[in-house]
């Protein structure tokens, strides 16, 4: 597995403990004690920096190559899902998916950025990094979701909005901002889980919900922490000082009341167990959609209305 340089210390001590389990397989030399004395010297190591992470450090788990994505967890605990295409104006994005989905026996419709595992496909998803027709496939399938009466799950892991010339000719800004005044007023309960990155529009354009979940080692934030350097100190080396300084690691946005939970990660970031942070996603959509679809519709729409207009305070001096 690809470790981070913060990890190094972590890898180190994992590749002696599995030399040590080759050496006494290999040579029926009984080396269980000093494997003992290894492995709980890893517990403690992993404890240690896992739990003490910077917001840098965690924007790097974020962006980890191995962290599962949206089409990971639909094929790990999602069924029967009926990937829908095309925004019926331009072309297909492919750098969002989209369909009809069943979680036990509740039906809704899932959206979400999708980024690749290698060169060719991260071209083909352009590394998560959604057009105009992107934001407008995913707003026809929130619509044609209200039509049918089914909730909505969507999944944000982009580092932004793409923002090439031919994005902007066909109105990258204008679909973000119709997504949201639109999704405004969907009359469907809505949920918003940050897996990985949360960067700018390009995550807030599919991101107005009634519930915002972030994942623990996952970031939600107005500027990437290398824009944000660029601009304030020309540097793009400053990134780590410009993380700390937006406050988009899963905690901060807590304590500022722009989300409503953390979602628990396994000790290492989601890559380390999958199956264990998708169980862990399966329970928090059941019980957030349970609450949401017991509330009316103008229940619903009046509460996430009064969600955003609370969100951020200004001091009038």
């Amino acid at each position: 597995m690809n470790g981070l340089d913060f990890e190094k210390p972590i890898l180190e001590l994992e590749n002696k403990i599995q030399e040590l389990k080759n050496f006494t397989s290999q040579k029926k030399i009984n080396l269980s004690p000093e494997i003992k004395r290894l492995e709980d010297k890893l517990s403690r190591l992993r404890a240690e920096i896992y739990t003490n992470l910077t917001a840098w450090q965690r924007v790097q788990i974020a962006r980890h190559p191995a962290r599962p994505y949206t089409l990971d967890y639909i094929q790990m605990f999602l069924s029967d899902f009926i990937e829908l295409h095309g925004d019926r104006n331009f072309a297909d994005d492919k750098a969002i998916v989209a369909g009809f989905v069943r979680l036990d026996q509740q039906r809704f419709m899932v959206i979400g950025h999708q980024k690749g595992r290698d060169t060719k496909k991260n071209l083909m998803r352009n590394f998560g990094c959604a057009h105009p027709e992107g934001y407008r496939k995913a707003l026809r399938l929130m619509n044609l979701a209200e039509k049918f009466d089914l909730p909505i799950v969507v999944f944000i892991d982009t580092p932004g909005a793409y923002p090439g010339i031919g994005a902007e000719e066909r109105g990258q800004a204008q679909s973000i901002a119709l997504n949201l005044r639109e999704m405004a007023s969907i009359a469907v309960p809505i949920l918003a889980i940050v897996i990985g990155e949360g960067g700018s529009g390009g995550a807030l354009g599919i991101g107005v919900a009634d519930r915002i979940c972030v994942l623990e080692n996952a970031y939600y934030s107005v500027i990437s922490p290398e824009g944000c350097a660029a601009i304030l100190w020309k540097s793009g080396s400053k990134a780590p000082e410009a993380a700390e300084a937006l406050k988009l690691t899963a905690n901060d946005l807590l304590k500022s009341g722009i989300i409503d939970e953390v979602i628990p990660e396994p000790l290492g970031g989601a890559h380390r167990d999958p199956e264990k942070m998708s169980t862990t996603l399966k329970i928090a959509i059941q019980r957030y959609l349970g609450e949401l679809l017991a509330l009316s519709k103008p229940d619903l729409l009046k509460a996430r209305y009064k969600k955003f207009r609370n969100i951020g305070k200004f001091m009038d001096e």
